[in-house]
């Protein structure tokens, strides 16, 4: 089994336009890593000059946001799924 990454809209046209993408497993960096190794781009979006998480850029492993878990340390299992959510603001 993989990994489900699921792509927002503005993130769509690097995977190809699809929805969801499947990686291998490990942890959320090897996620970033395998899906950077599928459809270049998504590093440069995901992540900032230092290789930590952009500020506005959200992923959650399952239902939880890896903020409050251990960030690119995270482990992802095989059947997990990995939703990248963009931050959205306004006035």
């Amino acid at each position: 089994m993989a990994v489900i990454v699921r792509v927002p809209t503005t993130l769509r046209p690097l995977s190809g336009g699809e929805k969801q993408v499947e990686v291998t497993s490990g942890s959320l960096s090897d996620v970033i890593t395998a899906l950077e190794g599928a459809h270049p781009g998504f590093a440069d979006r995901l992540l900032d000059e230092s290789g930590d998480l952009r500020k506005f850029v959200n992923i959650f492993v399952d239902d939880d946001d890896v903020r409050y878990l251990d960030g690119l340390s995270t482990p992802v299992s095989d059947g997990v799924t990995v939703s990248i959510i963009p931050a959205v603001a306004g006035g």
